[in-house]
C-alpha cells in the first residue's frame, strides 16, 4: 500500500471543528439602517436602526449606545440602549439599567433593572392574555 499525503491542509483540518456559519447577526456601531429587518438568527444591534425588526423565535439584543426607532418582535428581547416603538417579546423582555423604551410594551414576562426608563403602556401578561383571549373565543 502506498502512503499518500493528507489532501487536507492543516489549517482546513483545524477549521473543521468551527461552526459552519455565525449563529448571531450583528449591526455594528458604525451602521445606520433604514428599513425592514427580518432575521432567522439571533440579532444584536449596536448601531442605529429605523423601521421594523422581526427575529421571530430568536433573541434580539439592543446594545448600550444603540438607538432603535422601530417596532420589535422576538422571542426574547434585551434592551440596554434606546428604543422608540412597539416592543413585543413572546417570552421575555429584559430592560437593563441603561435601557430606555418609549412606546408600547407587550411581553409574557418583564425584567426591569433600576435605572431603566419606560414611557408608554405595558402589558406584561402577554402569554396569559393570549391564552385567555384564545379560550374565550371558543
Amino acid at each position: 500500500m502506498v502512503n499518500e499525503p493528507n489532501p487536507r491542509p492543516a489549517a482546513a483540518a483545524a477549521d473543521a471543528s468551527l461552526p459552519e456559519r455565525r449563529t448571531t447577526a450583528w449591526v455594528g456601531k458604525s451602521l445606520k439602517i433604514h428599513g425592514h429587518i427580518v432575521s432567522d438568527d439571533d440579532l444584536t444591534i449596536d448601531g442605529d436602526v429605523e423601521g421594523t425588526i422581526v427575529v421571530g423565535d430568536h433573541t434580539l439584543t439592543v446594545g448600550p449606545g444603540a438607538t432603535v426607532k422601530a417596532d420589535l418582535t422576538a422571542r426574547t428581547i434585551t434592551v440596554s440602549g434606546t428604543v422608540f416603538g412597539k416592543v413585543r417579546a413572546h417570552e421575555l423582555l429584559v430592560l437593563g439599567a441603561t435601557a430606555s423604551v418609549i412606546g408600547e410594551i407587550v411581553a409574557a414576562r418583564l425584567r426591569m433593572a433600576d435605572g431603566a426608563i419606560v414611557e408608554g403602556p405595558v402589558d406584561a401578561a402577554g402569554a396569559r392574555s393570549a391564552t385567555t383571549t384564545a379560550a374565550s373565543s371558543r
